[in-house]
């Protein structure tokens, strides 16, 4: 296949990139590379036949037309959007501007192009997003496909309305699309602003692991390799208009994440003392959702897909290569936010 992917310098996106050229796709990697891109994430298949960079802005009518027009893809993977929940309450209108009306721009290009080309049967235009479109779950329950939205910060939000915008454009203009919802992605590549990352790093550095509240909160963790296998299943053989929630069936609360890191820690790279003594609880995050789970049974039971990788693994894999890759994180230490506490403004 030929295929736009949206946000491909990012770390999902990356992790899709990666897989579909191997996989033997022609991928154009569409990026504006924010402060959270790195192209080291693709450097692996920068020369492979078939890939191909541009850096554009979703937002920007005239370069998306002109991408579908010169790429001619049989498919776009939509994954370009602002994602760290903490930045979204500091500054929500970065996250409205990018996720629903880059979106939305990108949903029009689309529309023009595959109307222009006959409006081929087999295109799909694949929107990627997440769990937290669903708000929170107490104790029990699943999110399923069929669940209310009820978004609590300000990127859920967004992400919502940009689900809402792909399903209208579906319904109106017979664009044919797919949905796919996923829980909290980790592994390899992670911007280090995100939960397990800054664990990891700060541990190395000998600072403060910040744990907000009591650390209670539960999130079901999906690899990243395993994410980017999913997508691309979905986007082969999913069926048009239909969402899928993709899990890693691996539910953990984030105190219990975090001392599983420190204790894999301790024994990768010991130190004087367990870096579990450097564990700090720090005042909780506002509307920060208290528990996350996917039911997945129409991924597995439609498309036989099931997630490969425990988190016990996952999690070692993730802290063996923040360890084996230090120069990578090393070179974004540098950038906006990153190593400070964000999302207090509220």
């Amino acid at each position: 296949m030929r295929i736009i992917v949206t946000g491909g310098a990012g770390f999902i996106g990356s992790a899709v990139v990666r897989q579909a050229v191997a996989a033997g796709h022609s991928v154009l990697n569409l990026d504006v590379l924010t402060y959270a891109a790195c192209l080291d994430n693709v450097a692996g298949v920068a020369d492979a036949p078939g890939y191909s960079f541009l850096q554009a802005d979703i937002r920007d009518r005239a370069a998306m037309d002109t991408a579908l027009q010169d790429f001619a893809p049989d498919a776009v993977m939509h994954l370009a959007a602002e994602t760290h929940v903490d930045r979204s309450i500091d500054g929500p209108d970065a996250f409205v501007s990018t996720n629903v009306t880059g979106t939305a721009t990108l949903l029009e290009a689309t529309r023009a192009w595959w109307t222009q080309q006959g409006r081929p049967g087999g295109f799909r235009f694949h929107h990627i997003s997440t769990d937290e479109v669903y708000g929170t779950l107490g104790e029990t329950g699943l999110f399923t496909e069929t669940t209310a939205y009820a978004p609590r910060s300000p990127y859920a939000a967004s992400k919502a309305g940009s689900d809402h915008l792909v399903s209208a454009w579906h319904e109106t203009f017979g664009l044919p699309v797919v949905i796919s919802n996923c829980s909290n992605n980790y592994g390899p590549y992670q911007f280090p602003e995100k939960l397990i990352p800054v664990v990891i790093l700060n541990a190395l550095e000998g600072r403060p692991i910040p744990v907000y509240g009591q650390g209670l909160q539960v999130r079901d963790w999906l690899y990243v390799e395993d994410h980017a296998d999913a997508l691309l299943t979905i986007l082969q053989n999913g069926e048009v208009g239909r969402s899928y929630n993709v899990g890693g069936e691996n539910e953990r609360r984030n105190i219990d994440l975090v001392t599983t890191i420190c204790a894999i820690l301790d024994r990768l790279r010991p130190g004087a003392a367990s870096y579990a003594g450097q564990i700090s609880y720090v005042t909780d995050r506002p509307g920060h959702d208290m528990r996350y789970a996917i039911d997945p049974t129409r991924i597995r039971d439609e498309l036989g897909w099931r997630p490969t990788v425990t988190v016990e693994e996952g999690l070692e894999r993730t802290v063996q290569w923040y360890l084996d890759n230090e120069a990578w994180w090393q070179a974004l230490r540098s950038r906006e936010g990153v190593g400070k506490r964000l999302g207090t403004r509220a």
